[in-house]
């Protein structure tokens, strides 16, 4: 049906999950289950159909690798290095998702041989050119912190300031001023207090608070 005179490259599309967990920025990674590259841990992600979006694509090779359901994407970039995939020319679109506390039931899914989470920070030798994706992503996502609430897409429903201000300093590797950070993200009206307050043991109650508008929180402000 599609006949042209010159050849045409492939395309892909490739996911970079980032979540909070242990303490620290973690990377989602599954297991190829096929050459090339078969065992070595890599980035979810894969052909685009034909007829198919692109962003649809995402989504499909992120549930049918790892599970994950019901999460916003954000293009990131473009790759093509002619030799950046042993079997042909493949071009791909890259998206980078981040998933709060309440959505990491990562499995192993049809198309990948496992799935794991690995610190952001050290993380194994990648399949294809995905070591430089991952960093790209992890500096667009540090970047954006300073005029986004993207930091927000990391929370659960209800949080306090010192949680929140943690992500931001295990996203960027530094500590942060606790009265600056304050000031600041109280400054970008995106949060409400919640009405409630978090015990802190020996430290007084912290006050609770949620974004404004959950369902509009954004990587972009």
């Amino acid at each position: 049906m599609y006949c042209y005179e010159y050849p045409h490259p492939a395309v892909t599309t490739d996911v970079v999950v980032f979540s909070i967990r242990n303490d620290r920025l973690e990377l989602l990674l599954i297991k190829r289950a096929s050459e090339p590259y078969q065992s070595h841990w890599a980035l979810p992600g894969g052909f685009v159909d034909i007829d198919e979006d692109l962003n649809a694509c995402a989504l499909r090779e992120l549930e049918e690798e790892t599970g994950i359901t019901g999460v916003y994407l954000e293009q990131l970039c473009t790759v093509g290095a002619p030799d950046r995939d042993p079997r042909e020319r493949v071009i791909s679109v890259v998206y980078f998702a981040l998933l709060s506390e309440d959505k990491l039931e990562a499995r192993a899914a049809s198309d990948a041989a496992a799935v794991a989470w690995f610190s952001a920070r050290d993380y194994p030798r990648l399949a294809f050119d995905h070591n430089m994706i991952v960093q790209k992503a992890h500096h667009r996502l540090a970047a954006k912190l300073s005029y986004s609430t993207i930091a927000l897409q990391f929370m659960p429903r209800r949080f306090t300031l010192s949680q929140l201000q943690r992500v931001y300093e295990l996203i960027l590797g530094e500590e942060l001023d606790k009265r600056n950070f304050r000031k600041r993200i109280l400054s970008m009206d995106c949060l409400k207090e919640d009405g409630g307050l978090l015990n802190g043991g020996k430290h007084r109650p912290a006050k609770l608070y949620q974004a404004k508008q959950p369902d509009r929180v954004d990587f972009v402000r």
